[in-house]
C-alpha cells in the first residue's frame, strides 16, 4: 500500500509543529533532563518594582534611576482554584504547609519585551510535607507581562507590572 505524498508532508508537518510548540513552552536555555514533572501551577499577580539608581558605573558619576526588581506577588492556582502564593525569595508555598525557595540558575528571553524571562530556578530550601516537598527544580515558563514600564524619575518610587506565568516543579527521575 502506497501513502500519498500529501499525506506524509502533512504528518511531517503536525510532527514539526508539536515539536516547535513544546519547545516554545520551555526554551532551550532552560530545559531540564532527568527530571520528573510533581506539578505544573499558574500564576496571576504583579512584579513590583523600585525606582533606584543604577548598579552600573556611569561615566558621569551620577548613577541613573532605573526600575529594579523588588519581590513577586502572586496567587498560584490549579484548575482555577488557589492553592498557594509566590513572593520574594523567590517562594512558592502551597495551602498543604509545603514551601521551596529558589535561585536562578539559567534564563531565557520572554516572548516579547513586554514579558519577564522564561527561568530555571534550583530549589534551595524546602520545609513541610506537601506537594513540594521533593522539588529541585522550579521552572518559569508561558510568562506574559511582568515588565515595568516607563520612566523612573525618583529614588524610592514603587511599580507593579501585571504578569502571568506557569510554574513546573520538577523532582530527580528515578
Amino acid at each position: 500500500m502506497k501513502i500519498p505524498t500529501a499525506f506524509l508532508s502533512a504528518v511531517s508537518f503536525a510532527a514539526l509543529w508539536l515539536v516547535s510548540t513544546a519547545a516554545a513552552q520551555e526554551p532551550l536555555a532552560i530545559a531540564v533532563r532527568d527530571r520528573t514533572v510533581i506539578t505544573t501551577l499558574h500564576a496571576e499577580g504583579a512584579q513590583v518594582y523600585e525606582c533606584k539608581p543604577d548598579a552600573g558605573k556611569s561615566q558621569s558619576r551620577v548613577r541613573a534611576l532605573t526600575w529594579q526588581l523588588r519581590e513577586p506577588i502572586a496567587t498560584l492556582m490549579l484548575d482555577g482554584k488557589s492553592i498557594g502564593r509566590h513572593y520574594g525569595g523567590p517562594s512558592w508555598e502551597l495551602t498543604d504547609g509545603s514551601a521551596v525557595k529558589g535561585k536562578v540558575v539559567a534564563s531565557a528571553p520572554g516572548a516579547t519585551s513586554n514579558d519577564i524571562p522564561s527561568l530555571e530556578l534550583e530549589v534551595v530550601d524546602q520545609r513541610g510535607n506537601g506537594v513540594l516537598s521533593a522539588a529541585t527544580v522550579v521552572q518559569r515558563i508561558n510568562t506574559e507581562g511582568g515588565v515595568a514600564l516607563g520612566s523612573c524619575e525618583r529614588a524610592g518610587d514603587y511599580r507593579s507590572a501585571p504578569y502571568s506565568a506557569d510554574y513546573v516543579f520538577l523532582r530527580k527521575s528515578g
